[in-house]
């Protein structure tokens, strides 16, 4: 598919230096630290909104319960409040744990979704880098949370934590590559790994029906693959019924069994930034990025990555979770095969109709 030609990128940096006037290598680094710092903060805030808040009343709204409405209007200074008792706790280090692995492993996870934005179009002429190989990029950022867990669950020296950090590993090699396989199907479309220019190919009109113009974003040309990218991406953030690696009923609390106070607090801001990050990627190379109409790109691009953790919470409430077993076998034998068909069934549409 062949959109719009892309006009020149000017990234958020670049933004913010020239408005502040600076030019040169310290117009890039200042603009890039503040750039970091006002997307970084953006990230943190709707997090901090979405796992102490949003989360318990989502869940309460589909199963007929009341969440937290004492503090506040709505509840809402239920964020701050769990924030102060969750920071205010002890430290508790398990006894033999294996230091400093144990004190990494939670600063690694929110840090690898965080890298990931910084190449994530929001719209409103903001994004931090565009590098051509951006697509490899993010999913290269996002897989070094497997670490996070590996280190945190054989850290812990305890045996249900290391048993979740080995089911995160099986689950994310399994569902990695038919992620990743399923989004070079876009690529084929895009002709180009560079998210800006993905977007911008998202941009003219698939068809108009009765006056309505059914923008050609890659959910509607090829829904399939749409899918296929929704499941494995559930997967990968281990959302419910792939919640595996910390299944409660099983394992206790998986690979953060052993974890308290503020570390507990970084590998939960972990969990939800990447939840967001999957709604990120989902949103640019299927939804067309922050497209849409009437409202500034960046608020479509809030409204979209908030569609996709109201959907993860759903699936929460109303799937059950998988065997393990399920888990591999679906990844493997299901999504693997359908994947790669659906990358080469897409070459061979894209090669006849060029």
């Amino acid at each position: 598919m062949v959109g719009p030609l892309q006009s020149e990128v000017v990234l958020f940096p670049e933004r913010i230096a020239n408005l502040l006037g600076l030019s040169g290598t310290l117009g890039e680094i200042v603009g890039a630290l503040i750039g970091a710092f006002i997307v970084g903060n953006i990230m943190l805030a709707m997090t901090g909104v979405a796992g102490p808040w949003a989360k318990r009343k989502i869940t309460a709204a589909f199963t007929d319960r009341i969440a937290v409405d004492r503090i506040g209007p709505f509840g809402l200074l239920t964020i701050v409040t769990d924030s102060v008792r969750l920071l205010s706790k002890e430290l508790i280090i398990p006894e033999g744990a294996d230091r400093p692995s144990y004190d990494i492993a939670p600063l690694i996870l929110p840090a690898s979704a965080l890298l990931g934005f910084s190449v994530i179009p929001m719209g409103s002429g903001i994004q931090l880098a565009d590098p051509e190989a951006g697509l490899a990029l993010v999913f290269a950022f996002a897989s070094i949370a497997s670490i996070s867990l590996v280190m945190g669950g054989y850290a812990s020296n305890n045996k249900y934590s290391l048993m979740g950090g080995l089911r995160a590993v099986a689950q994310n090699i399994a569902y990695e590559i038919p992620l990743i396989v399923t989004a070079m199907s876009v690529v084929v479309f895009a002709g180009s790994l560079q998210m800006s220019t993905i977007v911008a190919e998202q941009t003219s009109t698939l068809v108009s029906l009765g006056g309505i113009s059914i923008p050609a974003w890659y959910a509607f040309v090829n829904p399939f693959a749409f899918v296929l990218f929704l499941v494995a991406n559930m997967a990968e953030i281990g959302r419910n019924p792939f919640d595996i690696p910390e299944a409660p009923t099983e394992i206790v609390a998986g690979y953060q069994t052993e974890y308290s106070s503020v570390y507990f607090v970084l590998f939960y801001l972990g969990e939800f930034l990447h939840v967001f990050l999957g709604g990120a990627i989902m949103a640019t190379i299927f939804l067309g990025g922050p497209a849409g109409p009437i409202l500034p790109g960046f608020v479509w691009f809030v409204i979209k990555i908030w569609a996709f953790f109201l959907f993860t919470q759903w699936c929460r409430s109303a799937l059950p979770r998988v065997r393990i077993d399920q888990l591999i076998e679906i990844g493997w034998k299901g999504m693997l095969v359908l994947s790669f068909a659906n990358l080469v069934l897409t070459a061979i549409i894209v090669g006849v109709i060029a």
